[in-house]
């Protein structure tokens, strides 16, 4: 992915009011989340997002990746993916090696490569490397991603 479309796509999800202590809360129907999903994807068919709920602290997305995108680490941020369909192989951990080809994307070098499912999750620890490659038709899940606390 290049960094002027992820650019594109955080401001698309900018953040949004944080429920109040002791409010109900967010709740969104699994047919409103797929509806958002669907008119994104038709938009941009190799990834497009489905907001459940984005503040400054944290980020909860339904993610649909239809091919595979370059490596990305998040600073200070730990994700937990939850697959809800479709399958890809997912590389963690190792180095992000920049494309030099033009139109070429990031890779892993040294990282763990294992193929990821309907029921899988992945917790990806802050700043650590990940990769959705070898994408088999598509994949969807649940991304929530979170500001790790100070050590």
């Amino acid at each position: 992915m290049t960094r002027m479309l992820l650019i594109g796509l955080l401001a698309a999800q900018a953040a949004s009011p944080a429920p109040a202590p002791g409010s109900a809360g967010i709740y969104k129907t699994s047919a409103d989340l797929m509806t958002v999903l669907q008119k994104a994807t038709e938009a941009r068919p190799d990834m497009s997002t489905s907001p459940v709920a984005n503040t400054d602290q944290y980020r909860i997305n339904i993610v649909r990746r239809g091919k595979g995108a370059g490596a990305i680490a998040h600073a200070g941020n730990t994700e937990v993916h939850y697959i809800v369909d479709g399958s890809a192989t997912c590389v963690t951990g190792g180095t992000i090696v920049r494309s030099q080809t033009p139109g070429g994307v990031a890779e892993i070098h040294g990282g763990e490569s294992r193929r990821v499912a309907k029921g899988d999750v992945v917790v990806i620890p802050e700043n650590s490397p990940h990769w959705y490659r070898d994408v088999e038709g598509s994949i969807t899940y649940l991304e929530v991603r979170f500001v790790a606390p100070a050590k």
